[in-house]
């Protein structure tokens, strides 16, 4: 399986939005993807206001090409929150079971 790290950091005055944004639509969108075993979101802190995160856990390498493309280590984003958005990243580990 593989375990993806995503996150972002969204523009000042933006976290209200995004906020609805992760909440209605990014989180529901990820539960419901085919190939995803688990989706962990992360919701800002109070010390770092703008930052959001999603943990996922993958099936497998091509079920999350399937969802993002060949090039599934560039950091996907959609349309509706590109606007939002100052910076992302993105991280890939294999995933280890206890």
């Amino acid at each position: 399986m593989i375990m993806r790290i995503f996150q972002v950091v969204v523009r000042p005055g933006k976290e209200e939005e995004f906020g609805r944004f992760f909440h209605n639509t990014a989180i529901p969108l990820m539960r419901s993807t085919t190939g995803i075993v688990d989706v962990l979101p992360g919701a800002p802190r109070a010390d770092t206001p703008r930052q959001f995160s999603f943990v996922m856990v993958w099936d497998t390498l091509d079920s999350l090409k399937a969802f993002v493309g060949e090039d599934y280590t560039n950091p996907h984003i959609d349309p509706a929150e590109a606007e939002l958005v100052e910076s992302r990243s993105i991280a890939h580990y294999d995933l280890v079971q206890p």
